[in-house]
C-alpha cells in the first residue's frame, strides 16, 4: 500500500531538518521511498476556496500554526505499522510531525 508523508516542523529554524540525508538514502536503499519533495515557505502559498461563484484567495496556508507542511514523500509498505515505523524514523518526527496518510489506488 502507498503513503503520503506530510512532513512538518516549525520553518522559522531552518536547522530543524538536518540529517534527512541518511533517512533519504536509508529509505532508498530499503525500497520504500517511492518519490519525495521538499516545498517552498507557506508564506509563498496561497489558498485557494470557491464559495458560489467567487473565488477566495488567502495569502499562506489554511491553518495558522507554528509547524507547517514543508515537504512530502510518498512510500510503499506492506501496511499502517510498517508506514509508522517509516515516519517514525524521519527526523522531523522528533521536532515537528510527520502525517501518514494512505493513497487511493484505482
Amino acid at each position: 500500500m502507498k503513503y503520503l508523508l506530510m512532513i512538518a516542523t516549525d520553518e522559522s529554524d531552518p536547522t530543524e531538518l538536518v540529517g534527512c540525508t541518511a533517512w533519504v538514502d536509508d529509505m532508498r536503499a530499503n525500497g520504500v521511498l517511492l518519490d519525495l519533495a521538499g516545498l517552498q515557505r507557506s508564506s509563498d502559498a496561497t489558498t485557494v476556496r470557491v464559495r458560489g461563484d467567487e473565488v477566495l484567495l488567502t495569502d499562506g496556508p489554511f491553518a495558522e500554526t507554528k509547524d507547517q507542511i514543508g515537504g512530502f514523500g510518498v512510500i510503499e509498505c506492506a501496511d499502517l505499522d510498517e508506514a509508522i515505523e517509516v515516519a517514525a524514523k524521519h527526523p522531523a518526527a522528533y521536532l515537528g510531525c510527520v502525517e501518514v496518510r494512505p493513497l487511493l489506488e484505482p
